[in-house]
């Protein structure tokens, strides 16, 4: 079981529900689950699976976005990959655009935020926005809090978006009359999240349902040119 997979389902359940599919994205994982369990070799099913689900949680979202972000002229990439790459074997580019998202510890040096999906301009290395995507906002809401502020406190990094993608299985974006704390966290100090669900979401300018982040991203950059 692998992202391929993964991909294969959302494919297939695209054929039923086209642009809505996005909608579907835990009852898919719910099939993938299956299929983990039945090649899954170990004494802790749940434990491994939690680790799978989250890391390509990511990867599909990303595969999902990614033609419609390129097709704004836009990049995007896997946040971990510029933590992976050898600092002496990143490209020019990716070099500059590691820079342009480095938080500034003094002292303590330069670090990256823990973000999941990087999208930058490929003719600037601009970033223009970074996602973290978890199954439940409970996983890393106020870690992703944490970054927005670090990289609101420079200059440097001050313009970048910070959105939170979540299926929000634990529904803690549902009300915003009745907010919860994740809620709470998301309209005071993120610049909005993009929900995966068929649950009916009480939208607000800071929550809204997945189909509208390119639309979002494409008035950010228009607003940045």
């Amino acid at each position: 079981m692998n992202i391929k997979d993964i991909i294969a389902l959302y494919n297939a359940k695209k054929e039923l529900y086209g642009k809505e599919t996005y909608r579907h994205v835990s009852a898919i994982m719910q099939e993938a689950k299956a299929q983990h369990k039945s090649e899954f070799i170990g004494d802790d099913h749940e434990q491994s699976w939690r680790a799978f689900k989250g890391k390509n949680l990511e990867k599909l979202i990303q595969h999902i976005i990614e033609d419609e972000i390129n097709s704004l002229g836009l990049t995007i990439i896997n946040g971990n990959s510029l933590e992976r790459i050898n600092p002496q074997n990143l490209s020019r580019e990716l070099e500059i655009v590691k820079r342009n998202l480095l938080i500034d510890y003094h002292e303590f040096g330069m670090h990256l935020p823990d973000v999941d999906i990087i999208i930058y301009s490929p003719k600037t290395y601009q970033v223009l926005a970074v996602l973290s995507s978890k199954v439940t906002l409970r996983e890393r809401i106020a870690q992703t809090g944490y970054w927005k502020l670090k990289l609101a406190s420079s200059s440097i990094t001050k313009h970048i978006k910070v959105y939170f993608v979540t299926p929000d299985e634990d529904g803690t974006l549902i009300s915003r009359s009745k907010p919860k704390k994740g809620r709470a966290i998301v309209e005071t100090d993120l610049d909005g999240s993009y929900v995966l669900t068929e649950a009916k979401i009480e939208e607000s300018e800071k929550v809204k349902t997945f189909d509208k982040l390119i639309d979002d991203l494409q008035k950010l950059l228009i607003k940045s040119a």
